[in-house]
């Protein structure tokens, strides 16, 4: 009597639903009608499997392919079932983008309209024993928006940067239509698994697993769904009125192995192994097995994953105002990372090994925080089970960004479906930590230019959405979750949401505003919540969408894959401040992301310096959705960044800081571990030779979970009339065994009289481990090893080599790579022109 479950992915029939050819840029015929797509997949994955389009990344293919994306299309396949007399069967449909009507042996069974939504549909008078049909009949989101006719006193003026008009009438990801950092690809298929499932009496659908921590023991309590043969869901309790002999039996598993017994739907662990966050701990995980029994006779089970812990947003009144601090198990942590975004536009190929890539990834840079941001989407069950097992705390927005909503039934309905469904799918996971209601539109509706002066009646379709409907649901299916309405936010209400001393915040006067880096030192935001800076990806990225012809900037296919209207002029205007004009296109890619790495560094050190009243950064954004000049860093191939390889530093456990005023450095030390440490800080004045000039020492105490200082240091007697010529260096050598290295020079980089470098670099491989052993002459700022051909993550890169003595740097290879790879190094001396 357990369940059966009959996959319908695989390949399936993808044509146009007018039976024309399909519209190609190929050298293919273009008499081509249909063709197979592999599902999960999509109009874009099958037309590109089969070679009937080219690369959408490519150059400007992407405008051919949205305007491709205008038609309606069929997806079909045929299947076969041995139907039972008396069991209950259900398309199961995790995922259908979007617009669709769904057949089954050409009879209607369903019309989805949601993206976001996990659809179980009735098929037992559709289906039949032996030969069957499905069919989808997916409807061009494009055509969909843009045939919208809002209600009276509801039209909607305002479209996000990069965007397409009216993309928030329908709920599939906003950033498919576009977005400041990624391309108009509104794509449509069947982007998750979808399959039959067969059952009889009933069926276990929902366990809600509650946990009480207290006197060093958590009690665990499990409640039930049902979903009887009638189609009704109700709690386990109520369905024995009907079915005396529906049992639920629960199981725990402890991280050892050991198996606890669960009575009354109610388990005490005695002594529990918490989970931490990365950094803080180890991430021990509990299985706990449900199994749903009529007359003995199993129905079907399912298991749940969970760490043991106590997660929330702490928002205490203090001298500052309120703060606004995650607290696990106690401990108000410092929240380190970055914004998650979806890692393609075509979904389908977001797969386990590159998302965990990315995760990995996080971990590596000193993250204990990942955002999934409001304009994406709810990514797979696999993402959060990584996180879970890698110590990363997700902060979930809800799928609702910079956009007015005009909110009729119709989307109230279909938003709680969306909201409940989510809920119930990732309230488990020991690394859920807030459930925030959306992207910046508390924020917009309070003052942004264009957007604030819409209705009145969308004004409270807003307060409806996130501050009745949205909290409502999360307090009735995961009530031990924070919510919070909007990011930023000072709490809801149009109540300041950009306030400095409430809530969390939003900074871009950095970037939009085109302040100095300096400027993030006259803030004392509680929570950084983004904050960002763009820069260039990889030239072998650069090289993989562009012809030689179009490497500059301005060039139409340079400013096709630059979605952030201006941004790469301002990314010349900040060059200018800092730094000279580079010799070559090259050479201004690399400039880039060093001008990337230190605004973001400048930010993340001073929200350090300042913890407990700041108390978390987040910036924008970790990665990319195609290649593209933006906010990320680690561009869409994986390549690290400079700022990527600088979050490994700026977010370490010890952090050494300074903070310079003139010519007087003071030395910080933020310590984000459970222990008091002590700091030997050793600061030199150097030349471009790196010759000592002048040297002192001291220790700096730093509680655990504190920061520290000691007097300033006043250079300026042995600087003066030569601040041009030389560089201040400090090393702090920490109790734990790590170190921190900070190198500042008293004169923007541009008017320094750094000298022409030469580095000497020797590369061996000792079995799948690159070495590359470095030399430098003279002072070398911001070293980059390039490694061409492969993606190795190097044991540190964007360097400065302050001395020359050798200095040795590591990467793993491919497992299956041959020999050993080209190698470059670049230092800032090099990008200029002597």
């Amino acid at each position: 009597m357990e369940q059966q479950i009959i996959s319908l992915n695989g390949e399936w029939l993808l044509k146009r639903s007018d039976g024309e050819a399909f519209e190609t840029n190929t050298y293919k015929d273009c008499s081509v009608a249909e063709c197979s797509v592999r599902i999960p997949g999509s109009v874009l994955s099958g037309l590109l499997q089969n070679q009937l389009l080219e690369d959408p990344y490519y150059r400007t293919n992407e405008y051919f392919t949205r305007e491709m994306l205008r038609n309606d299309f069929i997806f079909l396949r045929s299947f076969s079932v041995n139907k039972e007399e008396g069991k209950v069967y259900e398309l199961m449909c995790d995922g259908i983008d979007t617009i669709a009507d769904i057949y089954m042996n050409d009879r209607l069974i369903k019309s989805v309209d949601n993206m976001h939504v996990r659809y179980q549909i009735s098929c037992n008078d559709a289906l039949v024993n032996g030969e069957n049909t499905i069919r989808l009949h997916i409807y061009s989101p494009i055509t969909y928006i843009e045939n919208h006719v809002p209600e009276p006193g509801k039209e909607i003026h305002f479209t996000a940067c990069g965007a397409m008009e009216a993309n928030q009438y329908i709920r599939k990801a906003h950033s498919m239509f576009g977005w400041d950092w990624g391309p108009q690809l509104p794509d449509m298929g069947i982007w998750r698994d979808i399959y039959i499932r067969s059952y009889e009496v009933a069926s276990l659908e929902d366990v809600k697993i509650d946990q009480k921590h207290d006197d060093g023991m958590v009690q665990l309590n499990v409640d039930t769904e049902v979903k009887l043969e009638s189609g009704e869901r109700m709690r386990l309790s109520e369905a024995k009125k009907l079915l005396p002999d529906l049992e639920v039996e629960y199981v725990l598993i402890t991280p050892d192995g050991n198996q606890i017994s669960v009575h009354n739907n109610m388990c005490m662990v005695e002594q529990p192994q918490l989970w931490w966050p990365n950094r803080y701990g180890k991430q021990p995980l509990y299985e706990i097995k449900a199994t749903l029994t009529n007359k003995g006779v199993v129905l079907n089970e399912k298991s749940y994953r969970i760490g043991l812990r106590t997660l929330t947003v702490s928002r205490e009144k203090d001298s500052w105002g309120e703060e606004f601090a995650i607290c696990v198990n106690g401990i108000k942590i410092f929240t380190k990372g970055a914004n998650y975004i979806p890692e393609d536009c075509v979904y389908s190929w977001i797969t386990p090994n590159r998302m965990e890539y990315l995760i990995d990834s996080s971990v590596e840079a000193g993250y204990n925080c990942l955002r999934v941001w409001g304009g994406g989407y709810y990514p797979s069950d696999t993402f959060y089970e990584m996180c879970d097992e890698k110590g990363l705390i997700v902060w979930q927005d809800f799928m609702f960004a910079c956009n007015v909503y005009e909110l009729t039934n119709e989307l109230e309905v279909t938003i709680e479906e969306e909201v409940r469904d989510n809920i119930r799918r990732i309230r488990h996971h020991a690394c859920l930590g807030l459930w925030c209601g959306n992207n910046e539109m508390e924020s917009a509706w309070d003052h942004w230019g264009g957007f604030c002066d819409h209705s009145d009646a969308l004004r409270q379709d807003y307060l409806t959405l996130f501050e009745e409907l949205i909290p409502v649901i999360v307090n009735e299916e995961d009530d031990k979750t924070f919510y919070w309405p909007s990011s930023p936010s000072s709490g809801g209400g149009f109540d300041n949401p950009d306030s400095d001393d409430i809530g969390d915040r939003h900074y871009w006067d950095v970037w939009h505003g085109e302040k100095p880096f300096s400027d993030y030192e006259n803030y004392y935001f509680r929570f950084c919540s983004e904050f960002g800076f763009q820069s260039f990806p990889c030239m072998e990225t650069i090289e993989s969408f562009t012809l030689p012809e179009d490497r500059n900037i301005f060039s139409e296919v340079m400013e096709s894959h630059q979605k952030n209207d201006a941004a790469n002029s301002k990314i010349l205007r900040y060059i200018s401040d800092n730094f000279l004009y580079p010799r070559d296109f090259a050479s201004l890619v690399y400039v880039s992301q060093v001008l990337q790495g230190i605004a973001i560094k400048a930010g993340v050190e001073h929200f350090r310096r300042n913890r407990g009243r700041c108390m978390g950064a987040i910036y924008w954004q970790m990665n990319d959705n195609w290649p593209v000049a933006s906010w990320a860093s680690i561009d869409y191939f994986g390549r690290w960044k400079a700022l990527h390889y600088m979050a490994r530093h700026f977010y370490a456990d010890i952090l050494g800081s300074l903070k310079r005023e003139e010519t007087c450095f003071i030395p910080y030390v933020q310590n984000e571990s459970f222990a008091d440490t002590t700091s030997r800080v050793e600061l030199y004045v150097k030349d471009m030779d790196c010759n000592v000039i002048q040297q002192w020492s001291a220790d700096i105490e730093t509680k655990a979970f504190g920061v520290a200082h000691i007097e300033g240091i006043d250079v300026n007697p042995y600087v003066k009339g030569r601040k041009n010529e030389v560089f201040i260096e400090a090393k702090f050598h920490h109790s734990d065994g790590t170190t921190s290295t900070q190198v500042e020079v008293l004169k923007p980089y541009k008017h320094m009289n750094l000298k022409k470098v030469t580095i000497n670099c020797n590369t061996t491989r000792v079995n799948d481990i690159l070495q590359i052993t470095l030399k430098s002459n003279a002072l070398a700022l911001f070293t980059e090893i390039t490694v061409h051909g492969v993606n190795v993550i190097l044991s540190d890169n964007f360097f400065h080599l302050t001395d020359t003595k050798e200095h040795i740097f590591t990467g793993a290879l491919p497992t299956d790579y041959v020999g050993i790879p080209e190698v470059t190094v670049t230092s800032l001396s090099d990008s200029y022109s002597f």
